[in-house]
């Protein structure tokens, strides 16, 4: 799981460069990639090394993750790309590790009820290592629990030695584009740009020029990760959450280590953890409808993480010639891989 071999130089040790001096050499250095234009009001610089995009500041902050990360083996990530089921493995996840103190019935007293998904398992790139500082992450307590976009091969290396669990969630392509694209254009606006269009996103997303890099590499570089060390990574499929999200709950809790008992699956535990974090309740909540969430790339109101992400909604927005086109791409890129390329057959 190493970053890159350009994101580490013996002038570069823990001990001896500032933090502030360490996030200086890489934005410099970030300064000099091939940058393109993106869906959004930033433009991505390409990772010479890992052929990925990303802004400048979320790039940076995970080449300083990498550098100065420390993980456990009990830490927990969760890693998606944008607009995949992010705020909905973090808010499951939260929800079932945390079910003891913050019992899912109990949904009055929730932290959810003043905390977002993105404030209670926070970003290594774009909340964490962020703004000249490397956080002090040594007092939390076990399990800890950290969300990135990076692919695999950029997690922190630190992670891959301790063999801490990674939970990874890929969702259709065709409706991750549209999430994607929706949420850009919503900053697009705000910036004063103009929106783009569907298929203008639509050709960016297939030459791969889209944040942290092409939708078939990252899914891939999970999806390999997860057949060669099933006990480290964890692979879900957003379709599949969505016909049995109970299923995957129980799965999520089997991974981490700590199992549902007899008695919490009695008494309907499980199915708490899925009505708390289900969308109709959280896109109620005043955390969610009057919250914010601070990223390294602005202020994002918690409601625009909201999306009712529904199957297939791709169709109300794509020609049929696109969707084609990234169809076969998809065909032709998981070939071999063992990775179903059919997605709609899993609604």
């Amino acid at each position: 799981m190493s970053s890159s071999s350009v994101q580490t130089s013996p002038s570069l040790e823990a001990d001896t460069e500032t933090d502030k001096e360490l996030y200086q050499h890489f934005t410099d250095l970030v300064s000099t990639w091939p940058s393109s234009e993106s869906m959004s009001f930033i433009p991505l610089y390409r990772h010479v090394d890992g052929g990925w995009h990303s802004s400048l500041k979320p790039m940076v902050g995970a080449m300083v993750a990498d550098a100065r990360f420390t993980a456990r083996p009990s830490d927990i990530i969760v890693a998606t790309l944008p607009k995949s089921g992010t705020t909905w493995i973090k808010a499951l996840l939260y929800a079932m590790v945390h079910r003891r103190e913050h019992h899912p019935a109990d949904a009055v007293a929730h932290p959810f009820n003043s905390l977002g998904p993105h404030e209670c398992i926070r970003f290594l790139e774009y909340q964490l290592y962020t703004n000249d500082r490397v956080p002090d992450l040594d007092k939390l307590p076990d399990p800890r629990l950290f969300a990135t976009h990076v692919p695999f091969a950029s997690l922190p290396s630190a992670a891959a030695a301790s063999r801490c669990k990674v939970v990874y969630v890929c969702r259709d392509p065709k409706d991750n584009l549209i999430s994607l694209w929706d949420f850009a254009n919503k900053f697009r606006v705000r910036h004063g740009q103009e929106p783009v269009t569907a298929e203008a996103a639509a050709d960016l997303f297939c030459r791969g020029v889209s944040p942290f890099g092409p939708y078939w590499d990252h899914v891939l570089g999970y999806w390999d990760a997860h057949v060669e060390r099933p006990e480290q990574v964890l692979f879900f499929r957003y379709e599949e959450m969505r016909l049995d999200a109970a299923a995957h709950v129980r799965r999520l809790a089997e991974f981490v280590g700590v199992p549902f008992s007899a008695e919490e699956e009695e008494g309907g535990v499980v199915d708490a953890i899925v009505r708390l974090c289900s969308f109709d309740h959280m896109s109620g909540l005043e955390a969610t409808k009057g919250g914010k969430t601070e990223l390294v790339i602005g202020t994002v109101a918690n409601n625009e993480f909201f999306r009712r992400g529904q199957v297939g909604d791709w169709a109300n927005h794509l020609s049929p010639e696109m969707a084609r086109r990234i169809d076969a791409i998809t065909e032709s890129r998981f070939k071999g891989s063992g990775l179903r390329a059919n997605y709609a057959k899993l609604h």
